[in-house]
């Protein structure tokens, strides 16, 4: 054996040594990527449930938020009737006040007056006004 050929051998040594230091990173390596493969299948196996429930409560979200709305909407007619009703009843106030009340002052009137000019009659004061009353 040469010195050359020594060379290679311990050469060709170096390079298999090399190798099998490299290999251990590599099958290590391996290990870990295939935990990460293993990881990422359960992840995706837990997270399409909670994706389909996620759905499921948003679409419930959407039809209660859809009858709030349409509450909303009922209340925003409720409350034009009250308005509308509360300017009738003003109305039929000021009717009832101009129809009755107003007569009934008149009326009032009236039968103060006749009061006052029996009491007058009676009293022999006929001519006279009655500052007393």
């Amino acid at each position: 054996m040469t010195v050359g050929q020594i060379a290679a051998l311990i050469a060709a040594l170096a390079v298999v040594a090399l190798v099998g230091l490299l290999a251990i990173p590599l099958l290590k390596l391996g290990g870990v990527l295939d935990q990460l493969r293993a990881a990422v299948r359960n992840l995706d196996d837990s997270t399409v449930p909670i994706l389909e429930e996620l759905k499921a409560t948003v679409t419930v979200t959407n039809e209660e938020i859809a009858k709030i709305g349409d509450v909303t909407s009922d209340v925003h007619t409720v409350s034009e009737h009250v308005t509308e009703m509360s300017a009738r009843t003003n109305e039929l106030s000021k009717v009832v006040t101009e129809t009755v009340a107003t007569p009934m002052i008149k009326v009032a009137g009236l039968a103060h007056g006749v009061r006052r000019a029996n009491a007058a009659r009676r009293s022999g004061n006929l001519g006279r006004k009655d500052h007393s009353a």
